[in-house]
């Protein structure tokens, strides 16, 4: 009798009992085994399933025990962006506006909100909690939840499959959901941990090629794939690859069963696209074509990239995991996308070897290595040596969407991938008649998961919202149609007045922000509006601490962008380098400040600047 994925005897029905892959029925038991299994919930899944809710919840303890001041220590400005998002949708709902455009943020131009990750899958059913409750309890909500969904998606796919074992898929559930991949982005974009529908697309799939019932399964998938793209698109681009990796493999591995699966698939993805395009194509035109619209998002060649060492790694939040290690091997703590550690990177080698035999092996393993290839960019740098390999990310970096994406993210692709290798050897190990050597095996699995298994993430304490914004206090400087304008302006590398806005509904609007926008006149994308003359002058006294030589110049482009933003009051709160940003503004605007709830405040609400008041 052979296992889920093993290449059967076709003389014989007996061999094939087990096996479920593309193109092939799941016949006899394993059929009652997955009816069963979507019919009713057995208690062992319930555990499974309240399991992953725990670990989640563990990880974000720290952030769930003080909502109201927590801020996760390594999101850098993430954190208040997400949050932001999650505000201005359920705010844009609540007063009935425009979903996927607003002009609260980075005034008066405005913010694509479909060319940005709202999340609008979640954020749009999650707005009457929002409402509720504050932006900061829907983020931790989606993260937490998130992640926890994914594992539960991946442990009902694995059980329907790839294995018998439910312990097998659970265990191999948890390593595709809390992989350090995975806890690395869960530091602030939950678009990147929220990836229970990706395993449900999967499964879709898998049915569409066994062809049962084409027309359903290819609905299901188009909706699907439609709910992931309002959730986010560039996971489902990265998965997509995967698949796509993985079908090519399969299909060489066993070209009979591919041609079986062919057939389906011509009938159902043309039925699949039909629904997907109908629900999709409105809002994927703002976000392409509409206002706020941007083309590729360069992050430099070769840069944002996986070095081949970085797999066998720990992460910084992985038990054995070294921050300042890890730090050398990505571009921030937000981007640790490798780091599975070589004792997994080992034991996978291992069950690669051992069951090389079965065509799911093949196609597994051919999908990891070109998801980590990918992900190392298109420069590969041999390590230890000067050789540097042309890489296959060169050959799609120009196709259209490839420019927006960081290369390093393909390296996720793994984490499923090693999550079936181990749930299959799992699954192998337990059906074991041998006590010693099923004992040997869960102690080798466990010794290969053990290292990377996360660790709570810690919180900082968040900045308060200074009085004069909190209380209401601005609403006596701005008139209508008129902006606060914060200090510095909100920026990729300082996003609190992102959550001056957030804690206070969107009451007022202000330039400036960190979102995604067209800069320059070729429109490419940047993680800031296009930068005017006094928006980068504030930026650069703020990250550096000095103030500038003030002129004539400087005065009439502040008086003009002022004019430009419709500013009706500056606001600088303690905090950063605030010292030489309020001398750059007393030399700016022609007077000092008047401190006022905690800020120091610059009343402009005639919509130019101080220095040409009368008496200034």
């Amino acid at each position: 009798m052979t296992t889920v994925g093993q290449q059967p005897d076709r003389t014989s029905v007996a061999t094939a009992e087990h096996t479920t892959v593309p193109g092939q029925r799941p016949p006899g038991q394993l059929r009652r085994v997955t009816g069963t299994i979507t019919r009713r919930v057995r208690p062992f899944d319930a555990a499974v399933a309240a399991l992953f809710l725990l670990a989640a919840h563990l990880l974000y303890v720290n952030l769930w025990s003080d909502l109201a001041h927590g801020y996760l220590t390594d999101s850098g400005g993430d954190q208040n962006q997400a949050e932001w998002f999650m505000a201005i949708a359920a705010e844009n709902i609540a007063h009935l506006h425009n979903p996927f455009f607003t002009t609260v943020q980075g005034f008066p131009d405005g913010v694509n909100l479909m060319a940005n990750t709202v999340m609008l899958g979640l954020t749009v059913p999650l707005t009457p909690i929002t409402l509720a409750f504050g932006p900061t309890v829907t983020y931790a909500l989606v993260l937490t939840w998130g992640l926890a969904g994914t594992g539960i998606a991946w442990y009902w796919v694995l059980g329907r499959w790839a294995v018998r074992s439910r312990p097998a898929a659970a265990v191999g559930a948890a390593l595709a959901a809390f992989a350090p991949p995975m806890i690395s982005h869960g530091n602030a974009h939950p678009n990147f941990t929220a990836l229970f529908m990706i395993p449900l697309i999967v499964d879709r799939a898998l049915c569409l090629c066994r062809g049962d019932r084409v027309v359903r399964d290819a609905v299901l998938l188009g909706l699907f794939t439609a709910y992931q793209i309002f959730i986010g698109e560039e996971v489902l681009l990265i998965a997509a690859v995967g698949m796509l990796l993985f079908a090519a493999a399969y299909a060489l591995a066993d070209p009979g069963r591919a041609r079986e699966a062919a057939r389906p698939l011509r009938k159902g993805l043309p039925i699949a696209l039909a629904m997907v395009l109908p629900l999709v194509a409105g809002p994927l035109y703002v976000q392409f074509l509409g206002p706020g619209s941007y083309t590729d998002v360069p992050h430099g060649y070769g840069v944002v990239v996986n070095s081949p060492l970085s797999f066998l790694q720990f992460a910084g939040r992985s038990l054995a995991g070294n921050e300042a290690i890890a730090d050398r091997f990505a571009v921030n703590r937000l981007e640790q996308n490798a780091f599975y550690g070589w004792p997994l990177a080992g034991l996978a080698l291992v069950i690669a070897v051992r069951l090389w035999h079965r065509a799911l092996v093949k196609a597994l393993v051919c999908t990891a290595i070109g998801g980590a290839v990918l992900s190392m960019g298109p420069r590969i740098q041999v390590p230890g040596t000067h050789i540097v390999l042309p890489g296959p990310w060169r050959l799609i970096l120009d196709l259209p969407l490839f420019g927006s994406v960081i290369e390093s993210r393909f390296g996720m692709v793994c984490a499923p991938v090693l999550g079936v290798l181990v749930a299959l050897a799992v699954d192998r190990i337990t059906a074991s008649s041998e006590p010693r050597l099923k004992a040997a095996g869960l102690v080798a699995v466990a010794a290969a998961l053990l290292p990377i298994v996360p660790t709570p993430y810690p919180v900082n304490v968040r900045p308060a919202v200074p009085d004069f914004i909190a209380d209401g206090t601005w609403r006596r400087y701005v008139d209508e149609g008129q902006t606060v304008v914060p200090v510095p302006l909100a920026h990729s590398y300082t996003t609190e007045s992102q959550h001056w806005q957030s804690a206070t509904r969107m009451a007022f609007t202000m330039p400036g922000g960190y979102f995604m926008a067209p800069n320059g006149p070729a429109h490419v994308g940047n993680y800031n509006p296009e930068p005017r003359p006094t928006y980068r002058l504030l930026g650069t006294v703020y990250t550096s601490g000095k103030v500038p030589e003030i002129g004539p110049r400087q005065r009439a482009e502040a008086e003009a962008d002022l004019s430009y933003w419709k500013a009706g009051v500056v606001v600088l709160a303690p905090g950063f380098n605030a010292p030489p940003l309020y001398q750059t503004l007393r030399q700016l605007l022609g007077r000092d400040g008047t401190l006022i709830g905690g800020a120091w405040v610059w009343d402009v609400n005639d919509g130019t600047s101080a220095t040409r008041r009368p008496g200034a």
